[in-house]
Parts: structure tokens; sequence; C-alpha cells
């Protein structure tokens, strides 16, 4: 690891849980619907929501990278259904976009990110839409790549190398941290990249997979373990 120059650093799950904050980005976005579009909620269960958005997927199978195209297009389906039209849509976004990037960074992550910002290029690497400039901490690092922006989500070969590109290293300097096997570990091995997993829950390795070049339960650990290679 003596020649790792570049990190590039998923967000979801590996800086934050996501799975609470998309709950509550929900729960909001439906209360404000309510609030400002009611026909939309009256006619509209979560249920329908659900099925509404698995069609919009199956139908734009090009955009399956993009979630905020994704997301605006299902706004855009219940308000003509509704009889609003999609005038409400820039409004719907922004209200779920704010909740959405209301998270809760684990602990550490911003003094680990700091540190290592210190002695390598970091680059935020994301299927999602998460905002960094909202989450507060677009400041550490020194690029943002996302799958909107790549043209394809992880694992897929393209995201790692615009990532690569943007750390400025070759893919062999890059060291790809996630907490995902597939989508981060085994992604970023089959796009040349070293690789991180960070394992929170203190899971087993799947054997389908070849094994992380590190693995550490918290971004925290990081630093140490690049400080003894």
């Amino acid at each position: 690891m003596d020649d790792i120059r570049t990190i590039t650093i998923d967000l979801d799950d590996t800086l934050w849980e996501i799975n609470p904050v998309l709950r509550r980005a929900e729960a909001r976005l439906h209360e404000w619907m309510s609030e400002n579009y009611p026909r939309i909620t009256e006619m509209f269960g979560p249920d329908d929501f659900r099925i509404l958005r698995k069609e919009v997927l199956n139908e734009f199978e090009d955009h399956l990278h993009d979630l905020t195209f994704i997301r605006r297009t299902v706004l855009a389906r219940l308000g003509e259904a509704a009889g609003y039209g999609d005038s409400h849509v820039d409004a719907a976004f922004e209200v779920f976009d704010d909740a959405r990037n209301d998270v809760s960074l684990f602990p550490g992550v911003r003094t680990a990110l700091t540190k290592l910002r210190q002695r390598f290029v970091l680059v935020a690497v994301t299927n999602g839409n998460a905002n960094l400039e909202k989450i507060g901490i677009r400041d550490l690092f020194d690029d943002v790549i996302s799958a909107a922006m790549a043209g394809a989500a992880k694992p897929a070969r393209p995201i790692f190398d615009a990532a690569v590109r943007a750390g400025g290293a070759s893919a062999e300097q890059t060291l790809h941290v996630g907490d995902d096997p597939l989508r981060d570990v085994h992604g970023a091995r089959d796009a040349g990249l070293r690789s991180v997993w960070v394992n929170r829950s203190g899971a087993a390795w799947p054997d389908e997979y070849q094994a992380p070049d590190i693995e550490v339960q918290h971004i925290g650990e990081l630093e140490a373990v690049l400080g003894q290679s």
C-alpha cells in the first residue's frame, strides 16, 4: 500500500447510515404533498408509490444509474395522474432532497477524512444522489463522482474509471473504500483498484468474491492501517 495516492470513498452506509434517512425523507415528502397537493396522497398510498417506481425503473432501464431522474419522473407521473401536471416537481424534489441530505455521520468520520486528506487525494464515489454541500463535508473531498455523472453505477467499471481520472493517479495507486462487497470491493477490484471493506456489523465475507485488500470496522481505522503499510 506504500504507493497509494488516491482514496475513493463510498458515501451511503460507509460514512452514515442511509435507510433511516430515506424513511424520514419519504415521510417528509408525503407530509408536504398532503399539505400542498392533497389529491396525490388521496389517490396514491405507499404501496402505489412503490409500484409506480418499479414501473418507471422498468421503462427507463437506461437511466437506472440516475436516481434523481427516476424520482423526478415518479413525482411527475403522480402529479399528472392527480390532475396537477408537473409544476410541483422541482419543489417536491427539493423537499425530499433536503431531508435526504440531513444525515448523521458515523462517529469519527470527519476527523478521519480530515487526516486522510492530509496524505491522499480524496474522491467521493456514490451510486446515490447525496449532496455533500448540503451535508457539510464537501470541503473534505477533492472531487465527487456520482453514477449519474459517470453514466454507470457501481459495480460497473465506468464509475471507477471516472473516479481514478478525478484522483489523478493510476488505478493501481487508488484505494477504494466502501461497505458493499459487490458494488464496492468486487467492482473496484475488477476496475484495477485496491479495496477496503468497511464491515461495521462484523459480517462474514461472501465466498463468491475475492477478499478485500483491507478490512476495517469503521473508516477511522484506515489512517492507522495505511500508516503501517
